[in-house]
C-alpha cells in the first residue's frame, strides 16, 4: 500500500472524492480566493489562523507555503500562532508551531 502524501491533501484526497476537489478548484480557488475584497496575503493569514483554531494540521504546509508566497513572513506566522494560542488553545498553537515550522524548513529557497 502506498503511504498518503500529506504535505497535499487535497492531492492525496484527489483520487478518492474527485467531485470533492472539483469543488475546492472551482469555486473556491478560482472564485474565492480570487475576489478582489480581500487581499491574497490577508487571506492566507485568515486560512492559517482558522486551520489552527480547528486543528487541521494537515492542511497548514500547502497554506503555509501560500501564504509565504502571498507576502506573509515566518515572523508574522509565529506572531500570529503566539496570538490564537489565547483564543484557540495552546496545544492548538504547539501542534500548529511545529507544522508551520517543518513546512517553512522544507519550502524551497527563493
Amino acid at each position: 500500500m502506498k503511504p498518503i502524501d500529506f504535505t497535499s491533501p487535497r492531492e492525496a484526497a484527489r483520487a478518492f472524492t474527485p467531485k470533492l476537489t472539483e469543488l475546492v478548484e472551482h469555486p473556491l480557488y478560482s472564485q474565492v480566493w480570487t475576489d478582489p475584497d480581500l487581499a491574497p496575503r490577508d487571506r492566507s493569514l485568515v486560512t492559517i489562523a482558522a486551520l489552527v483554531a480547528l486543528g487541521h494540521a494537515d492542511e497548514l504546509s500547502a497554506h503555509v507555503k501560500r501564504g509565504i508566497a502571498n507576502g506573509l513572513t515566518a515572523t508574522e506566522l509565529s506572531a500570529a500562532i503566539t496570538h490564537l494560542a489565547f483564543y484557540a488553545g495552546f496545544p492548538a498553537a504547539i501542534t500548529a508551531s511545529a507544522h508551520v515550522n517543518a513546512a517553512l524548513n522544507n519550502a524551497p529557497s527563493e
